[in-house]
């Protein structure tokens, strides 16, 4: 037990330092702005500040998760052809598949990294909470005054952050209902906001050939393992925790629903989809600039023709072009082309 402790607080220490700085950040924001310190209104909306904070920090381990998730999608006809060369010695197809997603550069535990390394820092959240409340246990930045105002704010004075639907408090010998109904709320958004984000995934992007190899079995596991896991546990979790858990659920579906439509993986339901918008915004366009041109000629048809002027000539040139007329009129040097014979009435001399 002694090694596993060190190793834990080698883990949780860093941790506990980085969520508190965070946290006490957001809370003195919210306090400027006029939110009541001691409150748990500022306290919560300080979660969700520093789920936000995490999330966004977490967006390149996000683009590597996508990229990921899209070559294990394309290399299934390929894990495919190996199933049926190497089915009957299960450890050369295993070695055969490894290399496979060797040489294209994917991994497919790199799909589970984002929710892995957020496991310790919802832990780390837990415990802070917790051990606040249970005991004003200061942990990072935190010192015992706001240790304690942390673990026993609440919201609205009545959701105290640290309970649970479990073990929220009593009022006189009854269990706090409004606990209860709260973390209920916030266990079946966790659950369901869990339970889509991965329906979204392999109803939008993925390809059909995709959907009864290996890897879409093992998502189809998690599309229910996950959401009864989190179910499970959710009931235990503080209130404080549950909005930290569900925003981040929010995020990802979010986060997910843009990358799919707007880059989707090739053969998928999404990038057809997006196909279809391409060509109808295309088209749009196109009737745009043809009405365009349509109107420009119209308008240069209505416009008069200009009248041609003649070309100006230099003073030296209408000099050297005179000549004496009777009653003292003179020739102009005829034009380029033009006989020279020719008089100003067009008549030959």
């Amino acid at each position: 037990m002694g090694i596993i402790g060190d190793i834990g607080n080698f883990i949780m220490v860093p941790l506990y330092y980085i969520i508190s700085a965070v946290l006490i950040g957001w809370h003195e924001l919210l306090s400027a702005i006029g939110l009541d310190p001691s409150g748990g209104l500022s306290w919560a909306l300080s979660i969700i500040g520093l789920t936000l904070v995490i999330r966004a920090a977490l967006i390149p381990l996000f683009v590597k998760q996508i990229k990921s998730s899209r070559n294990m999608q394309l290399l299934q006809p390929k894990v495919k052809e190996l199933q049926k060369k190497y089915g009957h010695d299960r450890q050369k197809l295993a070695e055969e598949t490894m290399k496979l997603y060797k040489e294209a550069g994917t991994n497919p535990f790199a799909s589970c990294l984002p929710i892995l390394l957020q496991m310790p820092i919802f832990f780390a959240l837990f415990r802070l909470l917790d051990q606040a409340a249970r005991s004003g246990k200061a942990h990072g930045f935190l010192d015992v005054e706001r240790a304690k105002q942390f673990g026993q704010a609440d919201i609205f004075g009545k959701i105290p952050i640290a309970d649970s639907f479990w073990g929220s408090r009593t009022w006189g010998d009854e269990p706090n209902a409004t606990v209860m109904v709260v973390a209920l709320i916030l266990v079946l958004a966790m659950t369901a906001t869990t339970f889509f984000t991965q329906r979204q995934l392999m109803a939008k992007n993925m390809p059909a050939e995709a959907m009864s190899g290996p890897y879409a079995q093992q998502q189809k596991m998690l599309l229910y393992i996950l959401p009864v896991a989190f179910g499970l546990g959710g009931v235990a979790f503080p209130i404080g925790v549950l909005l930290y858990w569900t925003t981040s659920n929010l995020w990802t579906m979010s986060q997910q629903f843009y990358v799919i439509r707007n880059n989707p993986a090739p053969g998928t339901p999404a990038f057809k989809a997006k196909e279809d918008r391409d060509k109808a915004k295309a088209a749009r366009h196109g009737h745009a600039a043809t009405d365009t041109v349509v109107e420009e000629k119209v308008e240069e048809e209505r416009r008069p023709s200009t009248r041609q002027q003649p070309k100006r000539q230099s003073r030296s040139q209408r000099k050297g072009g005179l000549q004496n007329k009777p009653g003292g009129q003179a020739n102009q040097t005829p034009p380029e082309g033009k006989d020279e014979t020719t008089n100003d009435e067009g008549d030959s001399k």
